[in-house]
């Protein structure tokens, strides 16, 4: 007999308040968006922030910030919730953020870059995860100022992911780290 599954009422999913999720431990991982155009895009990073709770997520360059109405249509109130602020210079950032102790990982196909599954994951660090422009990618100068380049492995024909896809998918593969080796630690 097959199993009968109801979908979830958002009162059964038990989620956390805007202030327990502002007061919950956070993923020491954070996203640096370097220069995205789309108010939806910016929308979905900070519901992806939110829903794996990230430490913060930097707007820069000339990515849009909230409060907005496009970007509220894809975060759904996430923008409340998470920690974001606003850096002019996406380079001037990484280099604050590299002496303050963070790892950089820009997400770009560069000579030599680093395939995600390849990456060598620590979880006593502390990762900043550059996405860039949707157009032009993460800014030449910020590739050069990160430490590393992830690359996710693709298999059609288009050569690039839309940039929240990117994001979506670096940081659940961050957060299954960072929990598989909390698991460990146990």
């Amino acid at each position: 007999m097959k199993e009968v599954h109801h979908k979830l009422l958002v009162e059964e999913m038990e989620r956390l308040t805007i202030d327990e999720f502002r007061s919950s431990d956070k993923l020491p991982l954070c996203l640096i968006v370097d220069s995205v155009r789309s108010l939806h895009n910016v929308g979905s990073f900070l519901r992806t922030a939110d829903a794996f709770r990230i430490e913060k997520v930097w707007l820069c360059g000339i990515t849009g910030t909230p409060p907005h109405s496009d970007i509220h249509k894809t975060a759904l109130g996430a923008e409340d919730s998470v920690c974001w602020e606003y850096a002019p210079s996406t380079s001037q950032l990484i280099e604050r953020l590299s002496r303050e102790g963070w790892q950089i990982c820009a997400a770009e196909q560069v000579a030599g870059s680093t395939m995600l599954p390849d990456f060598p994951f620590d979880s006593q660090a502390r990762y900043a995860i550059v996405v860039g422009n949707e157009v032009m990618g993460v800014s030449q100068e910020a590739v050069d100022a990160a430490d590393c380049c992830i690359e996710i492995p693709q298999f059609g024909t288009k050569h690039s992911l839309n940039v929240s896809v990117t994001a979506g998918i670096l940081i659940w593969e961050f957060a299954r780290r960072f929990e598989y080796a909390h698991r460990l630690k146990r």
